[in-house]
């Protein structure tokens, strides 16, 4: 499965790339800037996951200094 992100300002650009794309047997979803973030922050927690459990009044302390 392959993917490809199309951004632009246009709405009616974005649309015309949308009803092309139906046409010939693609998916399309259009995202929004917050379902970007969305993807963003779970890829980052993905990334930081470590499956480590820590002492969470060490880290706490560690924050506020």
């Amino acid at each position: 499965m392959e993917t490809l992100l199309l951004q632009s300002n246009s709405k009616k650009d974005m649309q015309m790339f949308a009803t092309l794309a139906k046409k010939i047997g693609l998916k399309t979803k259009l995202l929004n800037n917050e379902h970007i973030e969305d993807i963003a922050l779970a890829t980052a927690m993905k990334k930081g996951r470590t499956g480590e459990y820590i002492n969470t009044t060490t880290y706490l302390t560690k924050l506020k200094k």
